[in-house]
Protein backbone atom coordinates (compact mmCIF):
# COMPACT_ATOMS: atom_id res chain seq x y z
CA UNK A 1 0.00 0.00 0.00
CA UNK A 2 1.64 3.61 -0.82
CA UNK A 3 1.84 5.73 1.48
CA UNK A 4 1.14 9.45 0.58
CA UNK A 5 0.49 11.27 3.91
CA UNK A 6 0.35 14.78 2.25
CA UNK A 7 -2.30 13.67 -0.78
CA UNK A 8 -4.50 12.28 1.57
CA UNK A 9 -4.44 15.34 4.09
CA UNK A 10 -4.79 17.74 0.82
CA UNK A 11 -7.65 15.30 -0.44
CA UNK A 12 -9.95 15.73 2.75
CA UNK A 13 -9.13 19.64 2.64
CA UNK A 14 -10.97 19.48 -0.89
CA UNK A 15 -13.64 17.92 0.55
CA UNK A 16 -14.05 20.28 2.84
CA UNK A 17 -13.91 23.31 0.94
CA UNK A 18 -16.31 22.19 -1.80
CA UNK A 19 -18.70 21.49 1.19
CA UNK A 20 -18.01 25.24 1.93
CA UNK A 21 -18.53 26.36 -1.65
CA UNK A 22 -21.74 24.31 -1.60
CA UNK A 23 -23.33 26.22 1.36
CA UNK A 24 -22.17 29.32 -0.26
CA UNK A 25 -24.20 28.43 -3.38
CA UNK A 26 -26.95 27.54 -1.01
CA UNK A 27 -26.76 30.75 0.33
CA UNK A 28 -26.73 32.72 -3.31
CA UNK A 29 -30.06 30.85 -4.09
CA UNK A 30 -31.49 31.33 -0.17
CA UNK A 31 -30.69 35.17 -0.95
CA UNK A 32 -32.46 35.34 -4.11
CA UNK A 33 -28.54 36.47 -5.56
CA UNK A 34 -28.32 34.33 -8.42
CA UNK A 35 -29.15 37.12 -11.03
CA UNK A 36 -26.29 39.21 -9.42
CA UNK A 37 -24.47 39.08 -12.85
CA UNK A 38 -26.87 38.98 -14.78
CA UNK A 39 -27.35 36.28 -17.93
CA UNK A 40 -23.66 36.77 -18.04
CA UNK A 41 -21.50 33.68 -17.35
CA UNK A 42 -18.29 33.07 -16.59
CA UNK A 43 -17.84 37.01 -16.81
CA UNK A 44 -20.54 39.03 -14.34
CA UNK A 45 -22.56 41.79 -16.40
CA UNK A 46 -20.08 41.35 -18.93
CA UNK A 47 -17.35 42.50 -16.65
CA UNK A 48 -14.17 40.09 -15.50
CA UNK A 49 -14.05 42.13 -12.10
CA UNK A 50 -17.26 43.88 -11.87
CA UNK A 51 -16.14 47.57 -10.78
CA UNK A 52 -19.57 48.87 -9.70
CA UNK A 53 -21.28 46.26 -7.18
CA UNK A 54 -24.15 46.16 -5.59
CA UNK A 55 -24.88 43.46 -2.31
CA UNK A 56 -26.43 40.88 -4.98
CA UNK A 57 -23.51 41.00 -7.23
CA UNK A 58 -21.27 40.77 -5.05
CA UNK A 59 -22.89 37.90 -3.52
CA UNK A 60 -22.69 36.09 -6.93
CA UNK A 61 -19.40 36.85 -7.81
CA UNK A 62 -17.95 35.58 -4.29
CA UNK A 63 -19.77 32.32 -5.47
CA UNK A 64 -18.16 32.20 -9.00
CA UNK A 65 -14.30 33.11 -7.44
CA UNK A 66 -14.78 29.98 -5.20
CA UNK A 67 -16.53 27.91 -7.78
CA UNK A 68 -13.28 28.27 -9.78
CA UNK A 69 -11.02 27.57 -6.88
CA UNK A 70 -12.91 24.35 -6.29
CA UNK A 71 -12.68 23.72 -9.96
CA UNK A 72 -8.80 24.28 -9.74
CA UNK A 73 -8.42 22.03 -6.47
CA UNK A 74 -9.71 19.05 -8.44
CA UNK A 75 -7.62 19.41 -11.59
CA UNK A 76 -4.82 19.50 -9.14
CA UNK A 77 -5.90 16.37 -7.10
CA UNK A 78 -6.28 14.62 -10.30
CA UNK A 79 -3.01 15.57 -12.14
CA UNK A 80 -1.10 15.18 -8.25
CA UNK A 81 -2.96 11.31 -7.83
CA UNK A 82 -1.83 10.34 -11.34
CA UNK A 83 1.81 11.20 -10.37
CA UNK A 84 1.87 9.73 -7.34
CA UNK A 85 -0.16 6.49 -7.78
CA UNK A 86 -0.01 3.97 -10.38
CA UNK A 87 -1.77 2.44 -12.88
CA UNK A 88 -4.60 0.26 -11.63
CA UNK A 89 -5.01 2.27 -8.28
CA UNK A 90 -8.41 3.46 -7.17
CA UNK A 91 -7.45 6.65 -6.03
CA UNK A 92 -7.03 7.51 -9.51
CA UNK A 93 -10.66 6.62 -10.65
CA UNK A 94 -11.87 8.30 -7.99
CA UNK A 95 -9.86 11.78 -8.77
CA UNK A 96 -11.07 11.22 -12.77
CA UNK A 97 -14.50 10.49 -11.61
CA UNK A 98 -14.63 13.66 -9.47
CA UNK A 99 -12.97 15.69 -12.34
CA UNK A 100 -16.40 14.39 -14.48
CA UNK A 101 -18.44 15.73 -11.78
CA UNK A 102 -16.80 18.92 -11.14
CA UNK A 103 -17.22 19.67 -14.89
CA UNK A 104 -21.07 18.97 -15.00
CA UNK A 105 -21.15 20.75 -11.67
CA UNK A 106 -19.91 23.85 -13.69
CA UNK A 107 -21.88 23.60 -16.56
CA UNK A 108 -25.16 23.03 -14.10
CA UNK A 109 -24.25 26.63 -12.73
CA UNK A 110 -23.44 28.17 -15.73
CA UNK A 111 -26.84 26.81 -17.42
CA UNK A 112 -29.03 28.00 -14.24
CA UNK A 113 -27.31 31.64 -15.16
CA UNK A 114 -27.62 31.48 -18.99
CA UNK A 115 -31.43 30.21 -18.98
CA UNK A 116 -31.79 32.54 -15.99
CA UNK A 117 -33.41 29.61 -13.74
CA UNK A 118 -32.49 32.17 -10.67
CA UNK A 119 -34.16 35.04 -8.74
CA UNK A 120 -37.65 34.92 -9.13
CA UNK A 121 -38.06 32.81 -11.82
CA UNK A 122 -41.04 30.02 -11.16
CA UNK A 123 -40.85 27.27 -13.85
CA UNK A 124 -40.92 23.52 -13.56
CA UNK A 125 -37.76 24.22 -15.86
CA UNK A 126 -35.87 25.43 -12.92
CA UNK A 127 -37.04 22.75 -10.34
CA UNK A 128 -35.59 20.06 -12.63
CA UNK A 129 -32.08 21.84 -12.78
CA UNK A 130 -32.32 22.61 -9.26
CA UNK A 131 -32.76 18.70 -8.42
CA UNK A 132 -30.31 17.52 -10.97
CA UNK A 133 -27.79 20.45 -9.58
CA UNK A 134 -28.61 18.44 -6.01
CA UNK A 135 -28.00 14.46 -7.49
CA UNK A 136 -24.74 15.98 -9.09
CA UNK A 137 -23.30 17.64 -6.04
CA UNK A 138 -23.90 14.62 -4.23
CA UNK A 139 -22.09 12.44 -7.09
CA UNK A 140 -18.88 14.51 -7.05
CA UNK A 141 -18.87 14.56 -2.97
CA UNK A 142 -19.20 10.69 -3.34
CA UNK A 143 -16.04 10.52 -6.04
CA UNK A 144 -14.12 12.85 -4.18
CA UNK A 145 -14.83 11.56 -0.41
CA UNK A 146 -13.72 7.87 -1.60
CA UNK A 147 -10.64 9.32 -3.29
CA UNK A 148 -9.71 10.74 -0.31
CA UNK A 149 -10.96 7.99 1.81
CA UNK A 150 -8.36 5.46 -0.29
CA UNK A 151 -5.97 7.75 -0.12
CA UNK A 152 -5.97 7.58 3.65
CA UNK A 153 -5.31 3.72 3.52
CA UNK A 154 -8.92 2.16 4.12
CA UNK A 155 -9.34 -0.72 1.20
CA UNK A 156 -11.35 -0.07 -1.81
CA UNK A 157 -14.61 -2.12 -2.39
CA UNK A 158 -15.13 -5.03 -4.08
CA UNK A 159 -17.95 -5.71 -6.41
CA UNK A 160 -16.71 -9.52 -7.05
CA UNK A 161 -17.49 -12.05 -4.97
CA UNK A 162 -20.52 -10.17 -3.07
CA UNK A 163 -23.40 -11.62 -4.20
CA UNK A 164 -26.39 -10.08 -3.50
CA UNK A 165 -24.89 -8.04 -0.81
CA UNK A 166 -24.64 -4.58 -3.48
CA UNK A 167 -28.21 -4.88 -4.04
CA UNK A 168 -29.00 -4.53 -0.69
CA UNK A 169 -27.19 -1.27 0.32
CA UNK A 170 -28.86 0.34 -3.27
CA UNK A 171 -32.27 1.14 -1.73
CA UNK A 172 -30.52 3.48 0.62
CA UNK A 173 -28.41 5.07 -1.72
CA UNK A 174 -31.59 5.43 -3.77
CA UNK A 175 -33.27 6.82 -1.28
CA UNK A 176 -30.97 9.15 0.18
CA UNK A 177 -30.95 11.16 -4.35
CA UNK A 178 -34.07 11.33 -4.04
CA UNK A 179 -34.63 12.80 -0.72
CA UNK A 180 -32.01 15.17 -1.51
CA UNK A 181 -33.69 16.33 -4.59
CA UNK A 182 -36.88 16.90 -2.68
CA UNK A 183 -35.08 19.03 -0.37
CA UNK A 184 -34.04 20.83 -3.57
CA UNK A 185 -37.33 21.67 -4.60
CA UNK A 186 -38.97 22.14 -1.55
CA UNK A 187 -36.00 25.04 -0.50
CA UNK A 188 -36.32 26.15 -3.89
CA UNK A 189 -40.48 26.94 -2.82
CA UNK A 190 -39.26 28.39 0.68
CA UNK A 191 -36.96 30.83 -1.45
CA UNK A 192 -39.85 32.01 -3.78
CA UNK A 193 -42.39 31.81 -0.80
CA UNK A 194 -40.25 33.57 1.90
CA UNK A 195 -37.74 35.71 0.71
CA UNK A 196 -38.98 36.52 -2.81
CA UNK A 197 -42.38 37.37 -1.00
CA UNK A 198 -44.34 35.97 -3.87
CA UNK A 199 -47.75 34.26 -2.95
CA UNK A 200 -49.19 30.87 -4.55
CA UNK A 201 -51.58 32.48 -5.69
CA UNK A 202 -49.23 34.18 -8.20
CA UNK A 203 -47.76 31.15 -9.64
CA UNK A 204 -49.32 27.58 -10.21
CA UNK A 205 -46.02 26.04 -9.92
CA UNK A 206 -45.59 27.90 -6.41
CA UNK A 207 -48.41 26.77 -5.21
CA UNK A 208 -47.60 22.97 -5.96
CA UNK A 209 -43.93 23.57 -4.24
CA UNK A 210 -46.31 24.74 -1.27
CA UNK A 211 -48.65 21.80 -1.31
CA UNK A 212 -46.00 18.91 -1.73
CA UNK A 213 -43.82 20.37 1.53
CA UNK A 214 -45.81 18.42 3.53
CA UNK A 215 -44.25 14.76 1.42
CA UNK A 216 -40.80 16.10 1.93
CA UNK A 217 -40.86 15.09 6.02
CA UNK A 218 -42.90 12.20 5.20
CA UNK A 219 -40.09 11.05 2.37
CA UNK A 220 -37.58 11.75 4.95
CA UNK A 221 -38.87 9.28 7.69
CA UNK A 222 -39.42 6.36 4.61
CA UNK A 223 -35.86 7.22 4.02
CA UNK A 224 -34.74 6.70 7.38
CA UNK A 225 -36.10 3.26 7.63
CA UNK A 226 -33.83 2.51 4.42
CA UNK A 227 -30.98 3.84 6.06
CA UNK A 228 -31.56 2.03 8.95
CA UNK A 229 -31.75 -1.22 6.65
CA UNK A 230 -28.76 -0.52 5.11
CA UNK A 231 -26.76 0.21 8.44
CA UNK A 232 -27.97 -3.14 9.79
CA UNK A 233 -27.18 -5.14 6.78
CA UNK A 234 -23.76 -3.43 6.41
CA UNK A 235 -22.60 -3.87 9.78
CA UNK A 236 -24.50 -7.23 10.70
CA UNK A 237 -23.04 -8.91 7.52
CA UNK A 238 -19.73 -7.72 7.22
CA UNK A 239 -19.01 -6.49 10.66
CA UNK A 240 -15.84 -4.01 11.41
CA UNK A 241 -14.75 -1.81 14.28
CA UNK A 242 -14.83 1.44 11.00
CA UNK A 243 -18.36 0.14 9.70
CA UNK A 244 -19.55 0.27 12.93
CA UNK A 245 -18.26 4.39 13.88
CA UNK A 246 -19.76 5.25 10.84
CA UNK A 247 -22.73 3.25 11.33
CA UNK A 248 -23.14 5.45 14.55
CA UNK A 249 -21.99 8.39 12.96
CA UNK A 250 -24.71 8.11 10.11
CA UNK A 251 -27.44 7.39 12.71
CA UNK A 252 -26.72 10.59 14.95
CA UNK A 253 -26.75 12.59 11.72
CA UNK A 254 -29.74 11.71 10.66
CA UNK A 255 -31.49 12.10 13.61
CA UNK A 256 -30.04 14.98 14.42
CA UNK A 257 -30.86 16.24 10.47
CA UNK A 258 -34.55 14.99 11.96
CA UNK A 259 -34.50 17.63 14.52
CA UNK A 260 -33.15 20.39 12.29
CA UNK A 261 -35.42 20.04 9.87
CA UNK A 262 -38.53 20.28 12.41
CA UNK A 263 -36.64 23.70 13.58
CA UNK A 264 -36.73 24.85 9.53
CA UNK A 265 -40.43 24.18 9.33
CA UNK A 266 -41.28 25.67 12.55
CA UNK A 267 -39.16 29.07 11.77
CA UNK A 268 -40.34 28.86 8.31
CA UNK A 269 -37.14 28.58 6.95
CA UNK A 270 -34.41 31.10 7.93
CA UNK A 271 -31.56 31.25 5.85
CA UNK A 272 -29.16 29.91 9.06
CA UNK A 273 -30.95 26.67 9.05
CA UNK A 274 -31.03 26.13 6.04
CA UNK A 275 -27.35 26.03 5.30
CA UNK A 276 -27.47 23.51 8.34
CA UNK A 277 -30.05 21.23 7.06
CA UNK A 278 -27.98 21.27 3.83
CA UNK A 279 -24.42 20.60 5.67
CA UNK A 280 -26.34 18.07 7.35
CA UNK A 281 -27.63 16.37 4.29
CA UNK A 282 -24.12 16.29 2.28
CA UNK A 283 -22.52 14.51 5.85
CA UNK A 284 -25.38 11.81 6.01
CA UNK A 285 -24.69 11.33 2.52
CA UNK A 286 -20.89 11.17 2.70
CA UNK A 287 -21.15 8.50 5.62
CA UNK A 288 -23.30 6.89 3.92
CA UNK A 289 -21.32 6.21 0.75
CA UNK A 290 -18.10 5.60 3.00
CA UNK A 291 -20.48 2.98 5.40
CA UNK A 292 -21.24 1.11 1.42
CA UNK A 293 -17.75 1.35 1.06
CA UNK A 294 -16.46 -0.47 4.14
CA UNK A 295 -19.27 -3.00 4.22
CA UNK A 296 -18.20 -3.81 0.15
CA UNK A 297 -14.47 -3.68 1.30
CA UNK A 298 -14.84 -7.21 2.96
CA UNK A 299 -16.27 -10.39 1.39
CA UNK A 300 -18.50 -12.89 3.15
CA UNK A 301 -16.15 -15.26 5.07
CA UNK A 302 -17.59 -18.40 2.95
CA UNK A 303 -15.42 -16.70 0.32
CA UNK A 304 -12.74 -15.66 2.25
CA UNK A 305 -12.50 -19.51 3.68
CA UNK A 306 -12.70 -21.13 0.26
CA UNK A 307 -10.13 -18.23 -1.16
CA UNK A 308 -8.11 -19.43 1.97
CA UNK A 309 -8.36 -23.17 1.42
CA UNK A 310 -7.47 -22.86 -2.62
CA UNK A 311 -4.03 -20.79 -1.47
CA UNK A 312 -3.51 -23.99 1.36
CA UNK A 313 -1.18 -26.83 -0.74
CA UNK A 314 -2.51 -29.99 -0.63
CA UNK A 315 -0.68 -32.77 1.29
CA UNK A 316 1.80 -34.89 -1.01
CA UNK A 317 0.22 -38.42 -1.05
CA UNK A 318 2.29 -41.33 0.65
Amino acid sequence: MIDNRRFAVYSWVVVAYNLVVIMWGAFVRATGSGAGCGRHWPLCNGEVIPRSANTEMMIEFSHRISSGLALLSVVVLLIWAFRAYPKGYLVRRGSAVAMFFMVLEALVGAGLVLFEYVATNVSVARAWWMAGHLVNTFFLLAALALTAWWASGHKPLMLRGQGWFPLLLLPGLLGMLILGASGAVTALGDTLLLNANMRPEDSALLATLIDLRIYHPLLAMAVGLLLLATVLFAVSRRPSGQARRLAWLLGGLFITQLLVGAFNVALKAPVPIQLIHLLLSNLIWISLVLLSNEALSQLPESTDKRAQLQQVPSSPQT
